[in-house]
């Protein structure tokens, strides 16, 4: 007589075990989740120096800057196969090798003398990056749930607002030695490994004796469930990242000149995300609910923004815009990850991520040809404004559908 088939359990009715649910496994993710943040921003302070090092190389003002953008291509590309990977391997497992490789990696230009072989480094720095984020989402899903697992995923954007302006100015105080030693950063992977080895338990669904074969047939991944949500993550990533990006451009349209008064505005806006980060924590309902409201709220800062006449007044618009991209990216997170079970969750994490990360990579390139339709960038971030509202306003009429 066959053995029936259980059906495929939904997303949070899987739970995960109970082992090492100490606050030393939260602080392991979130340090894991900032070290994809520190590729992208550790290094900006030092790219003049390292272009005048290498000032006799073709091609050089090509290619230093794309050592700096380099890892979160490799990482948008490389995170749905790492996702796989994680699937079947298992999370702590790969996180750990990951890391290891990561921090070896990373430091690698250290002693390296050649520029390309330096860009090489950085792409195989973007497979590990790829790895470790997707690694460190997937486990927050299966540690957690609920209102707990929103708190975290929260808490995993507050510390990458936070680490990013920690990683920058560390990375200009380093800079003032070397534009080499900014590198030495990458060797905390290193330190992160091995107590993840030991701090992090496998997943354990309840009821299924192996975390990494869940019960129930082999069935296809729900891609038809995560394409909506994976497209609207590329645009949120866009606005997500248009302020850091474009902050010291738009205030230089107005005048302002001094690196101190911009690195301020910039700290003051990131200083809005974690702000809003908190709030999302904080605020009753469903993240599907308040998506619509979130994306108004990036919209209305944008908008402010392209019609300012005074850098006290962009200021005012970034803050009103990062308040709501704090809570825009747990929102879109979280959304993703109710849509997942247990055996898919690995492969879900892992297309969210290049999602994106394939925002973050496109955002400049888009603004770019804003600028150049739109005649300013301060006009080309309205636009993205106004486009920010029109997806609030779709967003909301399909909910009352």
């Amino acid at each position: 007589m066959s053995r029936p088939v259980s059906p495929p359990a939904p997303a949070d009715s899987l739970r995960p075990s109970t082992e090492n649910t100490g606050p030393l496994r939260a602080v392991l993710l979130m340090a894991g989740s900032c070290l994809p943040v520190l590729g992208a921003v550790l290094l900006a302070p030092v790219l003049p120096k390292m272009q005048e090092h290498f000032a006799a190389v073709p091609g050089v003002k090509t290619l230093v800057p794309v050592v700096l953008t380099i890892p979160a291509l490799a990482l948008a590309l490389l995170a749905p196969f790492a996702g796989v990977i994680v699937d079947r391997l298992g999370r702590v497992r790969l996180l750990v090798v990951a890391t290891i490789v990561y921090a070896l990696l990373g430091t690698a230009p250290l002693w390296l003398n050649s520029l390309g072989a330096i860009v090489i480094s950085r792409v195989l720095v973007g497979i590990t990056e790829a790895a470790i984020m997707t690694c460190c989402t997937t486990l927050i899903g299966d540690y957690y749930s609920g209102r707990t697992r929103d708190r975290y995923l929260a808490l995993q954007t507050m510390c990458a607002s936070v680490s990013a302006t920690a990683f920058f100015v560390l990375g200009g105080a380093l800079g003032s030695a070397s534009w080499r030693a900014p590198f030495w950063i990458y060797a905390v992977g290193l330190l992160l490994a091995p107590v993840m080895a030991i701090t992090l338990s496998k997943p354990r669904p309840a009821g299924v004796e192996e975390a990494e074969e869940p019960t129930g047939e082999k069935r296809p991944f729900p891609v038809r469930r995560m394409a909506g949500i994976c497209a609207l993550t590329v645009f949120g990533a866009m606005v997500f990242y248009t302020v850091p990006v474009e902050m010291s451009y738009l205030l230089d349209d107005l005048g302002v000149k001094s690196t101190g008064v911009i690195g301020l505005a910039t700290a003051l806006a990131s200083a809005a995300t974690v702000v809003g980060s908190i709030a999302f924590t904080r605020l009753s309902g469903g993240a599907a609910g308040r998506l619509p409201l979130v994306f108004a709220l990036c919209g209305a800062g944008f908008v402010v923004i392209a019609l300012a006449n005074s850098p006290v007044i962009v200021v005012v618009g970034a803050v009103l815009n990062c308040l709501g991209t704090g809570m825009l990216l747990p929102s879109l997170l979280t959304i993703a990850m109710s849509r997942l079970s247990y055996a898919d969750r690995g492969r879900g994490t892992g297309l969210w991520t290049a999602a994106f990360f394939a925002g973050e990579f496109i955002c400049p390139l888009v603004l770019i040809g804003l600028e150049s339709a739109a005649g300013s960038m301060a006009y080309a971030v309205g636009l993205l404004g106004l486009a920010s509202a029109l997806v609030a306003g779709g967003l909301l009429l399909g909910r009352r559908r």
